[in-house]
């Protein structure tokens, strides 16, 4: 349990610096915005589904 935590909270310091550098997570080309009057929705669709794969891709590392 505790070299998966570790591992997480490397894989999260990971991505803030890639955040720091300009990737720009969170607003990938698969992103939906809605904007009406002063209603906003997001739905982050490309950017939960390379969560989803980068996850199972860590998981089944992993496992082994």
């Amino acid at each position: 349990m505790g070299k998966l935590m570790v591992i997480g909270g490397l894989i999260l310091a990971g991505i803030g610096l890639l955040m720091m550098a300009g990737v720009p997570f969170g607003r990938l080309p698969g992103d939906f915005m809605l904007r009406r009057g002063n209603a906003t929705f997001y739905f982050p669709l490309a950017t939960s589904i390379l969560v989803s794969v980068i996850l199972t891709l860590l998981f089944a590392v992993l496992r082994r």
